[in-house]
């Protein structure tokens, strides 16, 4: 039951989510304000299913992934620049199955008893929706930046 309304709820976000940045162009994947870029963001955002995956579903990380924004966007050091699109559309999407398969495998028993992680104690059930707040946070932060960051490259 907890799964499958869960379901519905990240599905719908993540849809969204996935299709606003497959409308994106390759050129604004390196728009920013500030350190962090949008194609930044896109990456940070998939990492971020698969850490949650880990740590509140039980779903080990793939062999090979390696977690690039887990420390926050590069501010005077060495930036790594996220400009593949079709590689970040990829990795959405295998970040997405990735956590849908976790969670749908969870027992519904465990949906509501705390797990320890890096972030502190949470059940899986709030764990589900501070994923679905921190999409929607970058969403909202991508759209900002391609208003404001395209204008202002335009202003110049």
């Amino acid at each position: 039951m907890t799964y499958s309304t869960v379901a519905v709820m990240w599905n719908t976000l993540h849809e969204r989510f996935y299709n606003m940045a497959d409308s994106l162009s390759e050129q604004d994947l390196g728009l920013r304000i500030g350190a962090a870029s949008i194609g930044y963001m896109l990456r940070h955002n998939a990492e971020v299913e698969y850490l949650f995956a880990e740590w509140f579903f039980g779903r080990a990380l793939p062999p090979g992934l390696d977690i690039l924004t887990s420390r926050g966007p590069a501010a005077g050091r060495d930036r790594v620049e996220f400009m593949d699109r079709e590689g970040l559309l990829a990795l959405l999407r295998a970040s997405n199955l990735h956590v849908t398969e976790a969670m749908r495998e969870l027992p519904e028993e465990a949906w509501h008893v705390p797990v320890d992680s890096p972030m502190g104690a949470s059940t899986p059930l709030e764990a589900a929706s501070r994923l679905l707040y921190h999409t929607g946070l970058h969403a909202g932060q991508i759209s900002l930046i391609q208003k404001y960051a395209k204008t202002a490259e335009q202003a110049t």
